[in-house]
């Protein structure tokens, strides 16, 4: 079915890759581009040379400003089908018709660093969805974590300033390891919940592919009749959710800042299309107050065993951008760009974003016509009274701009309900003008308790060293002490073993919660595990046989294995096969396994490096080596789970441990 937004975008494209003759922005063919005009060869430069000002200034100008938090990001194109209609929930038109193909542009994002930062930093991941429907744009606008920090959007700067670089130094950049950000959690201890999730494995994800995206707030599904559902939105990788190590991630951050972002883009180019299936965890209105936690708090999670996630339809990201900043940059999401069937709740952190996000693109995209930015025009036509501005593209026609009028036959003219105008759901409300937090909002620590308490072992060890790294960087006792007072309302455990780590004092009397509630659909143990778009890393030492090689590369592009061929130079081992890589650009850390094959007795100390690596970082490691010898300084233990010596056993059981992924036994 053909794309609406892939044949709209067509529309502006620009080609400068045909012949064609260069011109100046009104038309005119230049004739020289290396010189600016002066009074002779050695002579000032002439006020008049409108080609070099024409260039000159538009290079000064060609930057904007940059996202407060998401402003590292990566997009890509990709369609929307549904499984089964929802007219149960909704009159949205994409969630009521299996039949319709959704154009939809997905931003994936760090929050916390700018542009230049790196991918692979420990923070929260933006996860922005915009369909193009034919109602209308919808943006679902939201994280790979289910929770947020704050409950009320008034916060959000404070948190924000709190995040960021500290201002008398602007370090450090994209990371939270730091006293302003930890002072404000030991000072606002309703970011409980959302610090175990960022301090977990989720906050470092192995691949944008394989991570889960969430709506975070609760929203609201209108039928036809008028009946309203509260709604939590979620996104479910097709391969998973998994994640990198914290010494990966780090050594990633060196080897490869843009790992992340090349991943997407080369899994795209490549045909291995990143697939999630969109998932509905719904709660009729007169259940509102039937849970023991607020359902409009965005601190908190429904957990999937009380409601569970209803599958309904799945997206396909299948077309990189072709212009990163005409697209990418200046996509600007909103979530209160919403379709008939689709309202808002009364959560005080989603009604902040509804003011926010309006404003800020103000300021980024220079005025109030951004929508008439290619990549955030809707694919249905869109008629108002709204003139003028910075960057107006249209040219409107016609006497009238304004509602009623009778001059235009009061055209354009409002839709009525069954015609597809929006109506906002008709709630009622009744309460007094108050700043202040529903009691309801005031547990803060019993969800940090069953997040904490879903983890296997190894996850909960990952958080706990993560809490030691980050507070460890802090200066600040006080900012300590306050922390652990913090985790100590959470998990005894935890606070002990982190404040032995950092020097900081435990509180005398153990105050965590009582509670052994557990949900296995928070533990990453529990995903999909498989061997599709993984990659090898095939190491080389001394001379190969080609026709062993080529058969086990053959064996692992069955399993949709991905490979590098890795030696100390780059050469042409046969017609098929050549080294993409050296030692010097490549490292374990950007592979999902390694395969060594030695033919000498010798091994230099970068291999020996790479295969420590693997192992250190519990990844499946397969030797082929003629001289048993040549490990004798490797500090790995041939005997470990997922070490698979070739010449005593088949290939196959390499495949089944590239499938596994991790092999946690190593550290236990």
């Amino acid at each position: 079915m053909e794309n609406k937004k892939a044949v709209q975008l067509k529309n502006f494209s620009i080609n400068n890759e045909e012949t064609a003759p260069l011109t100046t922005n009104q038309g005119l063919k230049v004739s020289e581009d290396e010189f600016s005009l002066k009074t002779g060869l050695r002579g000032p430069t002439l006020m008049e040379d409108f080609h070099f000002r024409e260039k000159m200034t538009h290079f000064d100008h060609e930057r904007i400003p940059e996202r407060v938090v998401h402003a590292r990001g990566v997009g890509a194109h990709g369609i929307f089908q549904l499984y089964e209609s929802l007219v149960e929930y909704t009159n949205a038109d994409f969630l009521t018709a299996p039949s319709k193909t959704t154009p939809v542009f997905v931003r994936f994002s760090t929050v916390q660093g700018s542009r230049g930062s790196s991918d692979t930093v420990r923070d929260v991941r933006g996860f922005a969805t915009k369909f193009y429907t034919d109602e209308g744009n919808f943006d679902l606008v939201g994280n790979n974590m289910p929770v947020f920090f704050i409950q009320d959007a008034i916060k959000f700067p404070d948190f924000v300033h709190a995040l960021k670089p500290e201002p008398h130094t602007e370090i450090p950049q994209g990371a939270s390891a730091h006293d302003t950000f930890w002072d404000f959690i030991g000072q606002n201890h309703e970011s409980a919940h959302m610090v175990m999730w960022v301090m977990s494995d989720r906050a470092i994800p192995r691949s944008l592919r394989m991570m889960e995206g969430f709506g975070v707030h609760t929203f609201r599904l209108i039928n036809a009749d008028g009946e309203a559902h509260f709604v939590k939105f979620h996104w479910k990788p097709k391969l998973g959710v998994h994640s990198l190590v914290w010494d990966e991630a780090q050594r990633i951050a060196g080897k490869n800042p843009d790992f992340h972002r090349q991943d997407l883009y080369e899994a795209i180019e490549k045909g291995d299309f990143p697939e999630w299936e969109l998932g509905l965890q719904v709660i009729p209105e007169k259940d509102e107050f039937k849970f023991d936690f607020d359902i409009l708090d965005p601190t908190k999670l429904w957990p999937e065993e009380e409601v569970p996630v209803k599958i309904v339809g799945k997206m396909t990201l299948n077309r990189n951008v072709d212009n990163f900043f005409a697209e990418t940059e200046q996509v600007a999401f909103h979530p209160g760009h919403v379709v008939p069937g689709i309202d808002f709740s009364n959560d005080p952190l989603l009604q902040g974003r509804l003011f926010s996000y309006t404003d800020t693109q103000l300021s980024r995209l220079g005025g109030p016509n951004f929508h008439q930015i290619p990549i955030n025009k809707p694919v249905c036509p869109f008629h108002n009274n709204q003139r003028d501005g910075m960057h107006q593209m249209a040219i409107h026609k016609g006497q009238t701009s304004y509602h009623r009028n009778g001059l235009n036959a009061n055209q354009p003219e409002p839709a009525p309900t069954e015609l597809g105008g929006y109506e906002t759901y008709q709630e009622k409300i009744e309460g007094r003008k108050i700043r202040g937090r529903s009691e309801s909002f005031l547990d803060f620590y019993s969800q940090a308790k069953l997040f904490y308490n879903s983890l296997t072992p190894i996850e909960q060890q990952h958080l706990r060293d993560a809490l030691s790294f980050e507070l460890g960087k802090c200066k600040s006792v006080m900012v300590k002490n306050n922390v652990v007072a913090l985790l100590n309302r959470i998990d005894r455990q935890v606070a002990e073993e982190v404040s032995d780590h950092i020097g900081a004092e435990l509180p005398e009397e153990n105050l965590e919660v009582k509670s052994d509630k557990k949900s296995s659909a928070l533990s990453m143990a529990n995903t999909v595990s498989q061997t599709d778009t993984k990659c090898v890393a095939i190491l080389l030492n001394g001379e190969v046989e080609d026709e062993v090689l080529t058969d086990w590369i053959k064996t692992l592009a069955q399993f949709n294995i991905n490979y590098s061929i890795v030696a100390e130079k780059i050469y042409t081992i046969n017609h098929v096969l050549k080294v993409t890589d050296t030692f010097d650009t490549a490292d374990s850390s950007l592979f999902d396994a390694a395969l060594f094959i030695s033919t000498n007795s010798k091994v230099e100390p970068p291999i020996l490096e790479f295969i420590e690596t693997s192992y250190k970082h519990f990844k499946p490691l397969a030797l082929a080596v003629k001289d048993n010898k040549a490990l004798e300084r490797c500090r790995v233990r041939l005997d470990a789970p997922g070490v698979y010596n070739l010449s005593r056993s088949d290939f196959p059981p390499f495949i089944e441990g590239i499938t596994q992924g991790r092999f946690w036994e190593r550290q236990l």
